[in-house]
């Protein structure tokens, strides 16, 4: 392994276990809102609230299972056995809630589901830091999330040929079943070709060997933790403030939108004038050919103007979606989500480095959580809240909704003071697509 030089192949092939928990989730946020709503009947608070187990599932699961592989020892590795067992259990129970006769059973099921992907996300994370030097993190962090968009988009591919709707819920567990062998492809793919002890090995002697030339150069003293001024505090508040705030609009849409494509494009026959899967699709493309120009544009306005642009450009396009119904051309609603896809991943390029920012060197852990803490927050309340909205205003509230949140973000970082130092331009394109989940 060569400490200047990324093995792109083995990122690619640890980048499996990112693949298929992305398409799990993908599916999860089309399938699990439908069988709710057209299976069991259930209000859109409630179906909101079962929507975020798994954010509250992850507040206090991912940490003790991100602890617990780095403790253990075996001979395919620290973090293989998680990711071998939780997909392997995830598939059964997944498939199993497809067929559920009742919502209990269904509910069930699903949490064994829900308990059995937490299991392995963390080891999933944790494992390619592992595998990789110090200085090379950075662009493989890169291809991570290239890894779990792929995998994303698989599965809506797979959801414009096999429909689920409504009309279509005996198609559930065909749907089900195509996610589930996709995942495990991706495991065989994962488990046949990922050496995690060896290449885990390799990357820790070239970590020491970097460390142990580092301390021969001369020392630079480690910045000592520090107390936040009052401004530098408002500004980190303000900035929390933003980022729950467009979680809070984005997710909601994410949550419900197969449901609403459902009430709101079908036709008579049952067919739908939007399709849910291809206005997704469109969305995570331009996310993906946004990623590189948005980090050099940063580079040279800053954070926060950047941060600005794409609030505008998500609000903008969740406003005027409210305005398309089923009299309007489809084309229009594709385009507003190719909008909103440059304008989340525009926020997201920026937003937890500004966070971080404010953090020295010895407390960016801390500051981590303080991200994480606000945007799982607003990904709990914001399913239940939106879903409180529709079941007593109707259907028409849904884009508004987000779309007002969204501004909302814009107000608060508007009056953001700190955390906006200009990165410097990165090395190379794929620095450029290191970017927060």
């Amino acid at each position: 392994m060569n400490t200047n030089k990324l093995n792109v192949k083995r990122t690619i092939l640890v980048g499996f276990a990112f693949f298929l928990i992305s398409a799990f989730w993908q599916s999860y946020d089309k399938t699990v809102p439908l069988i709710l709503k057209y299976r069991f009947g259930m209000d859109e608070w409630l179906s909101g609230f079962i929507m975020s187990l798994d954010n509250i599932f992850a507040v206090f699961m991912l940490p003790i299972f991100g602890a617990l592989s780095d403790k253990i020892s075996t001979r395919y590795g620290r973090r293989t056995p998680f990711i071998l067992l939780g997909t392997v259990l995830a598939v059964v129970f997944y498939i199993l809630s497809s067929f559920a006769p009742s919502l209990w059973f269904f509910i069930l099921l699903l949490l064994f589901t829900l308990i059995s992907m937490a299991t392995f996300r963390s080891p999933a994370v944790a494992l390619m830091p592992d595998v990789t030097v110090k200085p090379l993190r950075s662009k493989g962090n890169a291809i991570i999330n290239l890894m779990g968009t792929a995998g994303g988009i698989s599965v809506l591919l797979v959801g414009m040929f096999i429909k689920i709707g409504q009309a279509h819920l005996s198609n559930m567990p065909i749907y089900v079943g195509v996610v589930c062998l996709i995942m495990v492809a991706a495991l065989v793919v994962f488990l046949l070709t990922v050496k995690e002890t060896a290449w885990a090995g390799e990357a820790d002697a070239l970590n020491r060997v970097l460390e142990s030339e580092s301390k021969k150069e001369e020392e630079t003293p480690v910045a000592e933790k520090h107390k936040l001024s009052k401004s530098e505090m408002i500004s980190l508040c303000l900035i929390l403030a933003s980022v729950a705030l467009w979680f809070t609009g984005y997710n909601a849409v994410t949550s419900k939108f197969s449901v609403y494509v459902e009430e709101t494009f079908t036709l008579a026959d049952g067919t739908q004038k939007v399709s849910y899967d291809l206005a997704l699709t469109i969305a995570q493309v331009a996310a993906i050919i946004t990623y590189i120009p948005v980090g050099v544009i940063a580079s040279r306005i800053g954070r926060k103007k950047s941060i600005l642009a794409g609030i505008i450009m998500l609000s903008a396009a969740f406003g005027f979606a409210s305005l398309i119904d089923l009299n309007t051309p489809p084309v229009p609603m594709y385009l507003l989500f190719a909008l909103a896809g440059i304008g989340w991943a525009t926020i997201n390029v920026n937003s937890f480095p500004m966070v971080v920012e404010l953090a020295t060197g010895s407390d960016v852990g801390k500051y981590t959580g303080y991200y994480y803490t606000a945007s799982m927050s607003a990904q709990i309340i914001t399913p239940i809240l939106s879903g409180f909205l529709v079941d007593k205003i109707g259907w028409q509230i849904f884009f508004p909704y987000a779309a007002i949140f969204a501004a909302l973000s814009f107000v608060t970082m508007l009056f953001v003071k700190h955390g906006d130092t200009k990165p410097q331009k990165k090395a190379s394109l794929l620095e450029n697509l290191d970017v927060d989940d």
